[in-house]
């Protein structure tokens, strides 16, 4: 039996190097009196083999699921990761990422932290990844977790669970499924960087400004000129870059704002997310 004494920084060390789950861990470094390096191989040995070996491998395919609850007022996003196409058309890790996925509307983690600690038939999502991971032969993991709550929320998967979209619509009735998937669509297939405006982070505000300025002066504009024609890219940049100004895909009449309140008065998006693979 082991007599040495076996430190909380010790299995936190081996967790990290080999992504198994704690207890396991500590079971490893027990058995091995100590020894950091046979705890490593104890773990090998039980099938954390490819997990300690593919730690610095890419995992930059997968699939991305997005859903949401029964009375439609919460939706989330998960991507799940793998190393090879191959496996992310597997039927089985297809069925893992939705398993996780139905976990998260079930149980309503607040973050990704809290939803690798939460279980499945007694085992910790944490654990499980890394017991798939010894399985397969390719390094998996949950990168992105993303929430978002409304009156209504849809969900929408774009191309073979490569990106997945949340719209959060501030009401609910007949009909506003259909408007949040043409949003979402839009989402998708446009990127915006914020809801509207007001949403756009400072920084990129100031960037956007900076970059048109110097475009601006690098045609030979007069200086006095610089700061009014900068002012209407800026707002180029709000109609291209917010989803509530875009130019509707659907439609190129009018904007998603317009869009949104001809089919019910006052509709709008008050949330979205959107994730894609590997980015």
């Amino acid at each position: 039996m082991s007599t040495v004494q076996i430190t909380a920084a010790d299995v936190n060390k081996l967790r990290q190097q080999t992504g198994a789950g704690m207890m396991d861990c500590k079971k490893a470094l027990v058995e091995a009196n100590g020894d950091f390096e046979a705890a490593v191989d104890y773990l090998r040995k039980k099938g954390a083999k490819v997990a300690a070996s593919r730690q610095d491998r890419d995992s930059n395919e997968g699939v991305v699921i997005a859903k949401a609850t029964i009375d439609g007022k919460r939706g989330i996003v998960v991507e799940l990761n793998c190393e090879t196409d191959f496996v992310a058309k597997n039927a089985d890790f297809v069925a893992l990422g939705n398993k996780f996925a139905d976990l998260a509307i079930d149980k309503n983690p607040a973050t990704l932290a809290d939803l690798l600690a939460l279980e499945i038939d007694g085992q910790k999502v944490e654990d499980i990844i890394v017991e798939y991971t010894g399985k397969i032969g390719e390094k998996i993991g949950i990168s992105k977790f993303e929430t978002v709550t409304g009156e209504q929320v849809v969900p929408y998967i774009h191309g073979n669970y490569r990106l997945g979209v949340l719209v959060a619509l501030n009401q609910a009735f007949d009909g506003a499924a259909e408007a949040g998937k043409d949003v979402a669509m839009q989402i998708a297939a446009m990127n915006p960087v914020a809801l509207d405006k007001d949403d756009v982070d400072p920084h990129t505000i100031e960037r956007e400004i900076e970059i048109a300025k110097d475009v601006i002066r690098a045609e030979g504009k007069p200086e006095e000129m610089v700061e009014k024609i900068a002012a209407g890219k800026l707002n180029k940049f709000y109609k291209d870059s917010t989803l509530l100004n875009q130019e509707f895909v659907k439609d190129g009449s009018k904007d998603v704002r317009k869009f949104l309140d001809d089919t019910a008065k006052g509709l709008t998006v008050v949330a979205f997310k959107r994730v894609q693979l590997g980015s």
